[in-house]
């Protein structure tokens, strides 16, 4: 890398793209390199964190994972951001390679230009940025408007002038992107595949490249190592929010936590997640569940109605054994009748 900075990987991507677990795959086949993770949460409860450090690996040593659970990195550089990366750097053993993995609702590109900062420039350089995207969810449409629910939305808030929160939101992952890798490919049809890849080709900047992964899988070699430099290259990554004063937030969007009591069994609380999820559009579910008479941590993941489920590690002595799920969907999403419905 020029100059011997340290190359830091962004790793955007929707709700459930599956950036954890790329990144855990990334850990486990780092090929020497001491990697550092700074992690971004949307929502009061961090979950990535947790699942990469109970992953039992020695390549997730707890001090090289840093959460930021302050809001959306794209929104708090300044204040959470920079302070990281400068710790980081000015560790006596700093590390090899920086991944950065965003919110599911970030913007990459205001993350891209905090390493324009001089104190920050002449140290990091952006190797590149990698968007996931969940194959599956692509090819069932999620992230393109439904014409006439947008009219609808315009109709009721005059104030609406872009396109739909999640297309839009798509984009700007898309624009942003050096690498993008089309996950969970596995769940498709090979037509379904094929008509896919050839959509999300059509909307990839020209220096962009792309790969296809089952279950996060992406070698090392791919996804480190693309010496973008991309904050020396912004102008070729477009943005809806270009020229606007960092006007980004996230009222298309709302989380919360739920907490309950340990259940009886993964099958009985996948099916009150999933009943859940489908009466009120959930986007994203994750979180820990403890099960009665079993002495490990269940980890719990859903991209809409698609739930998975597995132990992790066991429960430590000081952990209260309780179940905490973060549930993510569009703003109206209906907390209370959630909670109602988890709770019975």
């Amino acid at each position: 890398m020029a100059a011997g900075k340290i190359p830091a990987t962004v790793v955007t991507g929707f709700l459930g793209a599956g950036k954890t677990t790329a990144i855990r795959h990334l850990l486990a086949n780092a090929g020497g390199r001491r990697l550092a993770l700074i992690i971004n949460e949307f929502g009061e409860v961090g979950v990535d964190r947790e699942i990469l450090t109970g992953c039992g690996d020695e390549a997730c040593r707890e001090d090289d994972v840093v959460e930021l659970a302050n809001g959306c990195i794209c929104c708090t550089v300044a204040d959470d951001f920079l302070p990281t990366i400068r710790k980081l750097l000015d560790r006596a053993d700093p590390p090899d390679h920086i991944v950065i993995e965003t919110s599911g609702l970030a913007l990459p590109k205001p993350l891209v230009k905090a390493f324009t900062w001089p104190e920050v420039r002449s140290r990091v350089t952006v190797d590149g940025v990698v968007a996931l995207v969940d194959a599956r969810a692509l090819a069932d449409g999620r992230f393109a408007t439904d014409p006439e629910a947008l009219a609808a939305q315009r109709a009721a808030d005059p104030s609406l002038d872009h396109e739909g929160p999640l297309e839009e939101l798509f984009e700007e992952q898309l624009g942003c992107a050096d690498l993008v890798v089309l996950n969970k490919v596995d769940l498709l049809s090979d037509t379904e595949r094929a008509e896919v890849e050839a959509g999300l080709r059509e909307q990839l900047r020209p220096a962009a490249r792309l790969t296809t992964a089952r279950e996060g899988r992406v070698d090392a070699r791919v996804m480190l190592g693309l010496t973008a430099a991309a904050e020396g290259d912004l102008d070729s990554r477009p943005s809806h929010h270009d020229g606007a004063a960092d006007d980004h937030d996230h009222d298309d969007f709302t989380a919360f936590s739920v907490t309950l009591p340990e259940v009886e069994s993964p099958a009985g609380l996948v099916a009150r997640l999933q009943a859940v999820v489908a009466a009120h559009d959930v986007l994203r579910v994750k979180g820990f569940a403890a099960v009665r008479g079993k002495p490990m941590r269940l980890v719990v993941q859903g991209v809409g109605g698609r739930l998975q489920h597995y132990y992790d590690r066991d429960w430590r002595g000081d952990e209260p054994r309780r179940t905490g799920l973060v549930l993510i969907g569009e703003k109206g999403l209906d907390e209370a009748a959630i909670r109602r419905q988890l709770s019975t």
